[in-house]
């Protein structure tokens, strides 16, 4: 007997049953909800990665640039789904995968996740979110006034006022960093006489009308890459972000900083905004905050702080401090779905003065009218989701008190974790923690005697092995799938400024382990050993120089 395979047609019914929720649990919808919720659960309970397929194998799944003439059964395609795509997909909740800013979530966003892509409000505008835009707007007031600390009087003039704006919502810090430069170029460039400012007019006609020879924005040299897009974006060029140099940790100098404004305007060259850095990606470090603040409050600079990663730390008032200064800031650039556990695509950009917006502001006949209450109004995205209301249910959940929990115990768990590498006769901590980010190497303890003794030729060999020898691991553990730890290159003070492989973690997962800190370098060292080339080298090297 032959048996007829069932296939799916394109008609008005079976299109409108998939726009309708199931009636029952038990009906085909409710089961494969339930099905990929089970498979889901149990991915997150496995590897880091999975090590099945090669990424060149997962490819070929995704090879066919055909678009399907005729329908798929929602069952199928979702057993396609499970198989090829979250199976080969990355474990970053995981409390072993400790290498990027992403962390576990808690579960109850899932749930109100189907809630924000059931209702699928569209938050430029009024008309097509209505009680989003109120709530955006608390919870950019939430995280102004964590920033500033203004009284309750200002946030009942500004934060629901139609022609200001406390800040925006932002897919991420990338956007956020741009918006918040955005404002400063067309603030220094603004409307002047018959000049309709740099807006209307473009760059080239604002530069002759001002009599500027250049633009430029200030930043350490450990500043966000995004920060030279924004550069791009905004027409400067990117030889116009000019990096400063940092000290041994990992903070803007500020000699070198002052330094750097004079010879800039001796060059006839505005600068229109300085960036401090309150967590940098690759160490976790903090600017001189109140330093740079002083400077640019002096020379009428519009200081932005990107605080992507260590913004959150504001939570916490033991951590408080390490940010001060900020407040003194024009905007404020954090990213909630790092260390306010949110999911990926909210990033915000918080002003410290609301009429700071009507620099960027533009409306449409359609939509964004004037007068009207519409998030769209100041902001460079257009169509967006609700993701302030995953935030809100944070903070509300969560608490300032559960946050400052949680923020305490990553930066407890770092020191924790830099001084266990620091006992390691094998092992030495390159950057130490100021947040909860830190870097390291593996270093035999052969070798490390060996620097001691070695002549700069000597060094510098040795030091390229240590950096082949970190490449290696770190992939190798990535290969493994059981533990995860990033690599980045820095050029610290105390290896004569030499380029250095290290890895980077980052211990903001409140479900990692001492225990799992502790594999992590057990693994490191065994597979330091199964190295073929390196690691000889390294025992080599290090037993002709000291003897």
């Amino acid at each position: 007997m032959v048996t007829e395979t069932k296939t799916a047609e394109a008609s008005l019914e079976s299109l409108h049953r998939i726009f309708t929720v199931p009636e029952a649990p038990d009906s085909t919808l409710g089961k494969i909800e339930q099905e990929i919720s089970q498979n889901l659960n149990r991915f997150l309970q496995n590897h880091i990665a999975a090590t099945d397929s090669s990424l060149t194998d997962i490819e070929k799944d995704f090879s066919n640039p055909l678009i399907p003439e005729k329908p798929t059964f929602v069952s199928k395609h979702t057993e396609f789904l499970l198989d090829k795509l979250v199976a080969q997909s990355v474990h970053t909740s995981s409390p072993r995968f400790i290498g990027h800013m992403t962390s576990a979530l808690p579960y109850f966003l899932m749930p109100l996740s189907k809630i924000m892509i059931g209702l699928n409000q569209n938050t430029v505008k009024i008309e097509t979110s209505k009680a989003f835009t109120p709530l955006e707007r608390q919870v950019l007031g939430m995280l102004h006034n964590l920033i500033y600390d203004r009284d309750d009087p200002f946030y009942e003039s500004w934060m629901h006022s139609a022609e200001h704006s406390l800040g925006a919502f932002c897919s991420g810090g990338t956007i956020a960093n741009i918006t918040a430069l955005w404002v400063a170029r067309n603030a220094a460039l603004k409307a002047d006489g018959d000049f309709k400012g740099v807006a209307e007019e473009g760059l080239f006609r604002a530069m002759r009308h001002y009599g500027y020879d250049d633009l430029a924005i200030l930043v350490s040299e450990r500043g966000h890459y995004s920060l030279k897009k924004s550069a791009d974006v905004l027409g400067i060029g990117r030889q116009s972000l000019i990096a400063i140099p940092t000290d041994e940790n990992n903070r803007i100098r500020i000699d070198k900083l002052e330094e750097k404004v004079a010879e800039l305007k001796a060059k006839n060259t505005k600068v229109f905004a300085l960036v401090g850095v309150a967590g940098t990606t690759e160490t976790g470090n903090i600017d001189p905050l109140d330093a740079m603040a002083e400077i640019a409050e002096r020379e009428g600079i519009h200081f932005h702080v990107d605080a992507a990663w260590g913004g959150a730390s504001l939570m916490s008032n033991n951590q408080r401090q390490k940010l001060k200064g900020i407040e003194r800031a024009d905007s404020v650039t954090i990213d909630a779905h790092k260390q306010l556990y949110v999911p990926m695509g909210a990033g915000m950009v918080i002003f410290k003065d609301p009429s700071m917006v009507s620099a960027i502001e533009h409306h449409a006949n359609y939509i964004l009218r004037k007068g009207s209450k519409d998030l769209g109004s100041h902001t460079l995205e257009g169509s967006r989701s609700g993701m302030a209301m995953l935030l809100y249910a944070s903070l509300n959940i969560i608490g300032r008190e559960g946050y400052e929990l949680l923020i305490d115990q990553s930066v407890d768990k770092a020191e924790y974790f830099a001084s266990l590498i620091a006992d390691q006769p094998d092992f030495e901590v390159v950057s130490k923690p100021e947040l909860c980010l830190l870097t390291y190497r593996f270093v035999p303890e052969a070798v490390k005697k060996a620097f001691e003794v070695a002549n700069d030729a000597q060094r510098e060999v040795l030091h390229q092995h240590l950096n082949d020898l970190t490449v290696f691991i770190q992939k190798h553990q990535r290969e493994a799938g059981n533990t995860f730890v990033s690599r980045t290159t820095l050029t610290p003070v105390q290896f004569d400024n030499r380029a250095t492989i290290v890895f980077r973690v980052v211990l903001a997962n409140p479900l990692t382990t001492k225990n799992i800190l502790e594999e992590v370098l057990e693994e490191q060292r065994a597979l330091a050993k199964q190295s073929t080339i390196a690691y000889p080298k390294l025992l080599e090297l290090a037993e002709q120089i000291l003897n």
